[in-house]
């Protein structure tokens, strides 16, 4: 804990955050011992008041339009980034990047930690911020663990159903359309794209959990800390076990980064997703790499290759916590000493549009 509350320089609210899930963890307890606090631990959720101020996204020059998109889990809110100068192209098809925050966020503080839409605004592509509602998870948690009674496909329908909203009425090329999240906003982003790959060019999982890891939250925590095995959710895991190819099951590449210093997902599960995904695509792991720029945090990469094509890059970032790495300083969860995860995300996806164009 120490360590963590060196790297973060957020200990009161780091604090408080242990204190919310010791308590959910006794209310818990005659469910299942220290399992059923799964739906406090998903994603890092301190003590934020469920009505707080969300962050303002980082300013930048274009639109932040809202909307709300009706879907299998009810309606969702959101909000859009569009670049700036779109209407002067009037016949100008956009990618699409879904970003996808964690618990105790909002899509404004995930736009402002991870200051995406400057980028957007650089490289002109939409972002789709969704936005989870506290009636169907009182955190703010995407429910990605909720599988066995069907509302973790039900969020996973209800976030696409906002994608198709959004290409409606802007001019979104879908088939340039990539999803990315934080934490539980990552396990939910690698769960889309596991059930409906042939909608998403890329998928990023930053700090996340594999997709088939948990089916309750009953048995979320014990994915969260590496326990559990990782396997990809119905109806594609049964196609696997039945001898399927690549080419039956195209999942989309995958980028995977995580911080070996997260003291509420642990890193194992970036590399359990990263050879899960690999698997899956027929892909190899090539050697291990060590990056450093300046004085960022170093970062650990292995990319695995399928006919030369790098379809899964695992990127696990020395002494990274909880945080969006390379984030704005003084927000929670957001490192600004790490490498710049906002750059590498899109870097990694704008390779896959380039395919698409």
């Amino acid at each position: 804990m120490a360590r963590r509350s060196r790297l973060f320089s957020l200990s009161a609210l780091t604090r408080a955050y242990q204190r919310n899930l010791k308590a959910f963890a006794r209310v818990a307890r005659p469910v299942r011992a220290k399992a059923p606090a799964a739906p406090r631990r998903v994603v890092p959720a301190p003590a934020v008041p469920a009505r707080r101020a969300a962050s303002k996204p980082v300013p930048a020059r274009g639109e932040w339009v809202g909307g709300i998109a009706p879907g299998p889990a009810g309606a969702r809110r959101y909000h859009l980034y569009i670049p700036p100068g779109l209407a002067l192209k009037a016949d100008e098809k956009l990618p699409l990047l879904v970003m996808l925050h964690g618990c105790g966020q909002t899509g404004g503080d995930l736009a402002a930690a991870t200051r995406m839409n400057r980028l957007a605004a650089r490289e002109r592509f939409l972002v789709l911020y969704p936005e989870q509602e506290r009636m169907a998870n009182a955190h703010g948690c995407w429910n990605w663990f909720e599988r066995r009674n069907g509302k973790a496909q039900a969020e996973a329908a209800t976030l696409l159903a906002a994608v198709d909203k959004v290409a409606r009425r802007y001019p979104v090329d879908l088939a340039r359309v990539a999803v990315a999240g934080l934490s539980a906003g990552a396990s939910m982003a690698v769960l889309m794209a596991a059930l409906y790959p042939q909608r998403f060019c890329a998928v990023a999982m930053h700090s996340g959990v594999a997709p088939g890891t948990a089916e309750s939250a009953a048995t979320a925590l014990a994915a969260m800390h590496g326990r559990r095995a990782a396997h990809l959710p119905e109806p594609l895991g049964v196609s696997l076990n039945q001898g399927a190819t690549p080419s039956v099951l195209p999942l989309p590449p995958l980028l995977v980064l995580h911080g070996d210093a997260d003291g509420v997902v642990s890193v194992r599960n970036a590399a359990a997703t990263a050879l899960l995904w690999a698997d899956a695509l027929g892909a190899r792991a090539g050697a291990l790499r060590t990056l450093q720029r300046g004085q960022r945090h170093a970062m650990r990469v292995t990319e695995f290759k399928t006919r030369g094509r790098t379809v899964v890059a695992l990127r696990e970032v020395a002494g990274l916590a909880h945080a969006w790495s390379g984030g704005v300083a003084q927000l929670p969860f957001s490192d600004p000493a790490g490498p710049d995860a906002s750059a590498l995300v899109w870097a990694f996806v704008a390779r896959q549009f380039a395919k698409n164009e």
